[in-house]
């Protein structure tokens, strides 16, 4: 009996981490293009293998949804409504990278010529290094289980497409939290995108007395998001005094779209 351990790189990395294996991932972790229907855009994923053997690789497509608790969906290919899986085409599906060497994989995204498209669409390529056990079995000695732990890293690169620059772009912000850890402070708060287009915001949170003097202004880490996705952003107060707020959460898309919601803070 084997089992699987696996991890997945995913993000916009400029330069991504070595997996055990010795395949790595150069570039970042997004392709984005921005298209109009009917038109085409051409790539290359670029492999890289550091180890002293030869390694297999197998590339396949993945839908790709996540969401403030935690969750991670990796659907079907074309299964979310903003899947642009079914635009894509790719080439090799296996390959061998020798040592020391580097390997292409090669993609196509075809926009359907359809007027109605707007917004971004996005899909994954999921790089995938074999390992011996994914060749065949474990041989087991007679009358005895054989047992293997095998760790799998999986690269997920996001094969974005935006439809000109059109598509509504807004966040709604819910589910909002104080969290006390000793005499840590931190705010808590759900952020959905729930217009057409991604969006990449810097968030922060201004906290102001009652007497409407700035105490502090808080950062968090800036995520990007797609449409019907959503994060849970951490504004890390530190040792804020006892007593009663009024906090300004603002998300600055950096293109004229800054959005905020306003809310009390009772820090006991």
């Amino acid at each position: 009996m084997a089992t699987t351990l696996i991890a997945f790189i995913l993000g916009a990395l400029p330069f991504s981490a070595s997996a055990a294996t010795g395949i790595t991932v150069l570039g970042e972790l997004t392709r984005e293009a921005t298209l109009e229907p009917g038109e085409q855009h051409e790539g290359r994923i670029v492999l890289s293998n550091g180890s002293d053997h030869a390694q297999e690789v197998r590339v396949y497509q993945s839908d790709y949804l996540f969401y403030a608790d935690g969750r991670n969906v990796y659907g079907d290919p074309g299964s979310s409504p903003r899947s642009n899986a079914r635009w894509v085409t790719f080439t090799p599906r296996q390959l061998t990278v020798a040592p020391g060497d580097t390997a292409a994989i090669y993609y196509k995204i075809q926009v359907p010529a359809d007027k109605a498209l707007v917004g971004t669409y996005w899909s994954m390529l999921m790089v995938e290094p074999l390992g011996p056990s994914d060749l065949g079995p474990l041989e087991a000695e007679p009358g005895k289980v054989k047992m293997g732990l095998r760790t799998v890293m999986r690269y997920g690169v996001q094969i974005t497409t935006h439809i000109g620059n059109a598509g509504t772009r807004d966040l709604r912000f819910s589910n909002l939290r104080l969290v006390v850890d000793g005499t840590d402070r931190v705010v808590q708060v759900d952020v959905e995108d729930v217009g057409q287009a991604w969006l990449n915001p810097t968030f922060w949170v201004e906290v102001r007395n009652r007497e409407g003097e700035l105490v502090g202004r808080f950062e968090a880490a800036k995520t990007r998001l797609y449409p019907n996705c959503s994060t849970c952003c951490r504004f890390e107060l530190g040792q804020l005094s006892s007593g009663a707020y009024n906090a300004l959460i603002v998300a600055d898309n950096e293109d004229d779209n800054v959005f905020g919601a306003q809310c009390t803070l009772d820090i006991p």
